[in-house]
């Protein structure tokens, strides 16, 4: 674990869409595997989309599938507190959004963003208590596949924080945003005052799907009230056996720290 002189200056976040547990083509249950990994990487806060809250096929079929919900057993006994957000439901099971933190999670809310009813979607929201300042607004997103869906919920994702969030607050925003055009950069930066953590003056995010040698950019860390002191890009091996999509990094530090 950090120290805490480490946690009091640096905030170590990570988002990953973490395929239900199962490598690309779901030809293996990885989540063990994965577990593993998240945890040598050592964030305080980690964003995580496609968590499998429930299966009971899965459950049936292998033999050590967690008996708790994923986001509970990948942060048993490292981070202290976690939320879950649930939006595909399913006969036998669901799945959805989770932030794992290593601070106190104040509170948590799941907005409802679907706009295609086949195409459940939701925003995880929480406050999170760091160790200095205020609490900082994290928010977790998977959004939608279709371009005009994916531009609704960004604009329902602003107006809900324009409700919810002081201007002024930080902000962190991360997940799977399937932005193939790279429209939204633009429209956070107007909205919410965001920047994304890889884009630089080239304006591009990193590449991050497929996990194997990654050509798209549809993984994303934005964030306000912040400074950019390091990112990574996780991907090839051994990453690209846990997931069909690379896992991002960034630490950051308060503004004027």
């Amino acid at each position: 674990m950090p120290s805490a002189r480490t946690r009091m200056s640096s905030l170590h976040i990570t988002t990953f869409n973490i395929h239900k547990g199962f490598s690309q083509f779901n030809r293996r249950m990885m989540v063990h595997e994965l577990r593993d990994r998240l945890r040598h990487l050592n964030s305080d806060i980690v964003f995580l989309q496609e968590v499998q809250g429930l299966h009971l096929g899965h459950a049936e079929n292998h033999d050590n599938w967690p008996d708790s919900p994923q986001h509970e057993f990948l942060a048993e006994e490292v981070w202290a507190d976690c939320a879950y957000g649930r939006n595909m439901i399913y006969d036998h099971g669901h799945h959805g959004n989770a932030i794992l933190s290593r601070f106190p999670i104040l509170n948590s809310h799941n907005q409802d963003v679907t706009h295609l009813q086949f195409e459940k979607r939701g925003l995880l929201h929480c406050q999170i208590k760091l160790p200095q300042g205020p609490a900082a607004h994290c928010v977790c997103v998977h959004l939608s596949l279709f371009g005009y869906s994916r531009r609704r919920q960004m604009e329902a994702l602003a107006d809900y924080l324009d409700t919810m969030a002081d201007p002024n607050a930080p902000l962190i925003i991360a997940g799977d945003f399937n932005d193939w055009g790279n429209r939204a950069g633009e429209h956070l930066a107007r909205r919410l005052g965001l920047h994304e953590v890889f884009s630089g003056p080239s304006g591009r995010p990193a590449r991050s799907f497929p996990a194997a040698m990654p050509m798209f950019r549809l993984d994303r860390i934005y964030i306000r009230g912040f400074d950019v002191t390091q990112t990574q890009v996780h991907h090839g091996l051994p990453w690209s056996k846990l997931s069909d999509h690379a896992a991002l990094s960034a630490h950051l530090a308060r503004h004027g720290r």
